[in-house]
């Protein structure tokens, strides 16, 4: 276990030694939730057009995921297991590069950024991959957030790899609740396109 924390602590430094003056300001807006309202509209949007009524069943299938994944990344393993974010490791002191001061909180695994977009990732490529073959699309981008947390200095690669790991067994959770729901109302058994 000793060996992986040292070799995580390594490709940390090698990722975030990667960085440039002019990139500092664009991965602080890839990484701010805010920025990716409008994504999260346009799925929204899709679930509308293609659900109507019942569009209320899969955004509780996208809402029980994003939960998951947050509360065990946040609630659970981070005070579970403290370990230190980069930008606040004392070993780590002046190797770690740090984007306008933003350091995040004190513990750091596992990112709830990478469980929350992974599996919301996920959750679109079970739900809708016969109907629209975009939806792998989702998961370069969850990427790309996720990316940016290793880049700011707040998150190990390992606690990255983790937090998706835990979002996308989070969105198979949203996917079987939203197939539960369908057949309870229903009364038959859901075809995979809710």
């Amino acid at each position: 276990m000793e060996q992986l924390v040292e070799w995580d602590k390594a490709f940390f430094l090698y990722l975030n030694g990667q960085h440039t003056s002019w990139l500092d300001p664009i991965m602080m807006v890839l990484s701010h939730r805010l920025t990716w309202v409008p994504l999260y509209l346009m799925l929204l949007v899709f679930i509308i057009r293609r659900h109507g009524r019942e569009s209320w069943i899969p955004v509780v299938g996208i809402a029980l995921t994003i939960l998951l994944a947050d509360q065990v990344c946040s609630s659970l393993l981070k005070p579970l297991f403290a370990r230190l974010r980069p930008s606040h490791e004392p070993s780590l002191d002046g190797l770690v590069h740090i984007v306008d001061g933003y350091r995040g909180g004190h513990y750091g695994f596992a990112s709830s950024h990478a469980g929350n977009t992974f599996g919301l990732a996920m959750f679109f490529v079970l739900r809708y991959h016969r109907i629209w073959k975009w939806t792998w699309i989702l998961f370069p981008w969850a990427a790309i957030v996720a990316y940016t947390r290793i880049y700011l200095g707040v998150h190990y690669p390992g606690d990255v790899i983790v937090g998706a790991l835990i979002g996308m067994l989070a969105a198979y959770a949203g996917h079987r609740t939203c197939r539960l729901l369908k057949k309870a109302i229903h009364g038959r058994r859901p075809t995979s396109a809710v």
